[in-house]
């Protein structure tokens, strides 16, 4: 253990401290609290990026990321990374936005997951106007239970020959 000076108060502390004993300014060490950064620029009042995890330790409650791009645990943004992530373009381990992407991802236009849900879906099991996966259920479906030629159409707009290639049967390279 090495002794550092607090950036806020200039006492001497442990560099494993998560917080100063003195002053309590955070010491950016993750802990048993978390860590918590939000950038100086912002966007229309937003930080530009705020990274959040683990509870704050004034309330005990769980940090919330909030900004243009949030980063964690769970992330409200225009672009979100987090277990729980919720925005524009959202990625998580369930997801929910415009475009989302996650083990279960909810997404207004596009959904990308394990499972996914959103006009156009593609997963595991998939539910969409056109949908596309193992199990896929919509007015335009693709999938193992179902091959509309619609959403074959569609799906080779974006992707040439993927209609083809799963009705094929073959699933890898």
């Amino acid at each position: 253990m090495a002794l550092i000076k607090c950036t806020e108060c200039g006492e001497r502390i442990s560099d494993r401290a998560f917080m100063c004993p003195h002053c309590g300014v955070p010491t950016g060490r993750a802990g048993p609290f978390g860590y918590e950064y939000r950038s100086e620029a912002t966007i229309l009042g937003m930080p530009l990026v705020h990274v959040a995890s683990g509870l704050d330790p004034a309330t005990g409650r769980k940090r919330i990321a909030r900004g243009f791009i949030a980063i964690g645990d769970v992330a409200v943004g225009v672009i979100a990374f987090g277990g729980v992530a919720v925005g524009g373009l959202a990625f998580g381990g369930l997801a929910l936005g415009v475009v989302a992407l996650g083990g279960l991802a909810i997404g207004v236009l596009l959904a990308l997951g394990g499972g996914a849900v959103g006009y156009i879906a593609a997963g595991g099991l998939a539910i969409g106007y056109y949908a596309f996966g193992g199990a896929a259920l919509g007015a335009h479906a693709f999938g193992g239970n179902i091959q509309d030629p619609e959403a074959a159409r569609f799906l080779d707009r974006f992707l040439p020959g993927a209609a083809d290639f799963l009705r094929s049967g073959r699933r890898g390279l």
